[in-house]
Parts: C-alpha cells; structure tokens; sequence
C-alpha cells in the first residue's frame, strides 16, 4: 500500500507537469468574442500629386496692351494723335514692356497676383493719356497740300499700320514717332523763319531726312522684333 506521504507528492508533480499544457489548450480555444491583436500601421502612400504649376503669364495683361496699342493705331492713322503724342504714349507703352519682362524673369516665367496688379493700374494710366490726346485740340493734318505733308502723311500711315500689326514693337514706334516729330518741329521753325514757306536747300536737307526716316520704317517692320 503506497504511503500517503509519497501519494501527496505525486499528485503535486503530476500537477505541475500538466499546468502549461492547460495553459496553452485554453488560450488556443478562447472566446470568439476576444479582441484580436491590432495589426501594425503601414506607411502612407508618397503624394502623387502634380507639382504647382509657374504663376500665370498674365493673358488679360496682354490683351490689354494689345487693345491700347490698337487705339494709337487708329490715333496715328486719323490724325487725332500727333507724332509728338504718339512718341510719348509708345514711350509708357514700351516701359510698362520692360517691366512686365523683369517681373516674368524673376517669377519663372510668369506674374504674380500684385504684379498684374501694377501692370493694370499703369495701363489704366496709359488708357487715361490716350483718350485725352485722342480729344484734345492737337491734331495731325490728314489732308497735307505740299510734299512734305504727303510723304510724312504716308510715312504715319506705314507706322500705324506697324503698330497694328504688331510689326513694330511699342519702343519701335516709340522711336520712329520721336524722330517724325523731330522733321515736323524743324519743317515749322524753318517756315516760320521764312514767311511760312521753306528754301530749296531747308526742303532738300527735310527730304533726306523722310527718307533716311522711310528706311528705317521699313527696317524695323521687318526685324525679328514683334510685338
């Protein structure tokens, strides 16, 4: 008959022996109802979208400079903008040009909400001058009676046109129109110095001048600079 001392024992070590595999039986079959382990969090995705685009280029800015320069246009060839005018308006023309390049050179290529800004107040500046030249008591003789007058009468027309073409930039025109008004201040002072008429040598040294003045029409119609 086994002892009971030796029986007590036994039982403890059975014990013992069988407890982790009690331990793993319950947890392989524990309540559905538990809460699985919460898988870890991938990485998002890397942003697939596009970089931002350059700042606009300013199209009703360009618009608009094309719509004044039509209105000189159409100044220079009715008469209602004198050559003086017309040098003076091209000359603005060309400098707000010049800015709007140095505006796209340091905004890669495009303008900034400010910059179409400033660009629009000095056009409206520029539009302002135009309608008060267009309308004030200064006009251009449409109608000329001597060959001085037809020829510089001729010459306005080929820069009107240029100008509307776009075939003459703004510093073009700007620059022809200083230099007709230059023949026209010098045709006055030689008339008013001989009793409204001119001396064969005045109207020789005037002739070389339109003409010196047609070719560089012609010249910068048909460079590489367009408007």
């Amino acid at each position: 008959m086994m002892n009971p001392t030796k029986m007590t024992l036994l039982s403890a070590a059975l014990a013992a022996f069988l407890l982790p595999a009690v331990a793993q039986t319950t947890n392989a079959n524990a309540p559905t109802g538990t809460a699985p382990t919460t898988p870890p969090v991938s990485a998002a995705p890397p942003s697939t979208a596009p970089a931002p685009t350059a700042p606009e280029t300013g199209r009703q800015v360009q618009a608009r400079k094309e719509k004044q320069q039509d209105r000189i246009a159409n100044g220079i060839g009715n008469g209602s903008l004198t050559s003086g005018e017309a040098s003076t308006l091209e000359k603005k023309e060309s400098q707000i040009n010049q800015e709007e390049r140095d505006m796209k050179s340091m905004d890669n290529g495009g303008l900034t909400k400010a910059d179409r800004a400033t660009l629009q107040q000095q056009q409206n500046q520029v539009s302002k001058q135009i309608t008060q030249d267009k309308h004030n008591a200064n006009v251009q003789n449409t109608n000329p009676t001597t060959g001085y007058g037809d020829r510089r009468e001729n010459q306005q027309d080929r820069i009107a046109q240029g100008v509307k073409s776009g075939q003459l930039t703004a510093g073009e025109a700007s620059n022809l129109e200083n230099k007709e008004h230059g023949i026209a201040q010098e045709v006055q002072k030689d008339r008013a110095a001989n009793g409204g008429t001119m001396t064969t040598a005045e109207r020789q040294q005037v002739r070389a001048q339109q003409q010196q003045l047609s070719k560089q029409i012609h010249k910068d119609k048909h460079n590489a600079h367009h408007q």
